[in-house]
């Protein structure tokens, strides 16, 4: 049975940038806005991250990236190098020790609020880095974070400072405690399959669930997880500017989806990335009770999963 999340620490009016006149219910510390994040800049306790994600990996371009230009104090998260080097699968979570110690090293302790953000002007990014670290802070018991509503782009639009300077680091403590009832594996994805507990939502385009476009990553079969709903996650931004849609779209939204708000949510992609962009849709629309398939179809979809898939 899905448990209930950790307590969010949820302020008394919603960031601003966001919609406050929709959050009753739902959660405003999962996102703030850029005009919140200028304000709030120079904050001791505030932590500022580069999660920009590509696909296929390319560390040295992201890097290179995050040199020329970011935001004044953030520092860089690699969700590749901070991840579970001893699986096959990709950028699986780390153990709670090493995510601690990654986290630490970029000077962030419990004591943080940490803003996360993606560029996705870089070629290969997907605006889902954030809202990956954002689960996986999450998942690791630290519930001060929040992801950048529009990311650098909106920054960038709207005329806000990049800096080329690094940012100097004092390493610190952090603790980190895995909370499972966040993350759900393949037996566990399986196991749902009889007992249709928890709905799974996919976020893969209609062409990937429906088994017409091919998989990117070889040897994957086609198709979806049986039983599960379509949902792909760019419906879930505002094409504009890539921020997230108001709470009331997204309950519409996944409404007109199949989704059920009242039962439990686990959500799958092509690889636990743009899966945490519905849980982070999910959470903003206030459920509560939402886990990702860390695996996702680079698990499900290998061709040695048989009938499951």
């Amino acid at each position: 049975m899905t448990q209930e999340p950790p307590a969010d620490r949820t302020p008394a009016s919603a960031p601003s940038g966001t919609d406050a006149a929709d959050w009753p219910g739902a959660h405003p510390d999962a996102l703030v806005g850029t005009d919140w994040l200028a304000a709030h800049l120079r904050d001791a306790d505030l932590r500022v991250l580069d999660c920009t994600f590509l696909l296929p990996p390319a560390p040295e371009m992201q890097r290179a990236a995050f040199s020329a230009a970011h935001i004044s104090g953030a520092t860089l998260f690699d969700i590749e190098a901070v991840s579970d080097h001893t699986s096959s699968l990709p950028h699986m979570l780390p153990t709670a020790a090493d995510f601690a110690a990654a986290v630490g090293a970029l000077g962030i302790s419990n004591a943080h609020h940490v803003v996360l953000y993606d560029d996705v002007a870089v070629p290969g990014a997907t605006p889902a880095g954030a809202a990956r670290v954002w689960w996986t802070f999450r998942a690791f018991g630290h519930t001060r974070v929040s992801v950048l509503d529009g990311g650098l782009g909106k920054w960038r639009a709207e005329g806000r400072a990049t800096t080329a300077i690094p940012t100097a680091i004092a390493p610190t403590l952090f603790r980190a405690t895995l909370h499972p009832e966040l993350v759900r594996s393949r037996a566990q994805v399986k196991a749902n399959l009889s007992s249709s507990l928890a709905q799974v939502v996919d976020a893969r385009s209609a062409g990937r669930f429906q088994g017409l476009d091919p998989e990117p990553r070889p040897g994957l079969r086609r198709g979806h997880i049986p039983g599960s709903l379509n949902l792909p996650f760019a419906t879930l931004l505002d094409p504009s500017d890539r921020t997230l849609l108001p709470p009331a779209r997204l309950r519409t939204l996944f409404a007109a989806a199949g989704v059920a708000l009242d039962r439990p949510v686990i959500t799958s992609c092509g690889s636990g990335v743009t899966a945490c962009v519905v849980a982070l849709a999910l959470h903003r629309a206030g459920h509560r009770h939402v886990a990702v398939y860390d695996g996702s179809w680079a698990e499900w979809g290998l061709e040695e999963g048989g009938q499951d898939g």
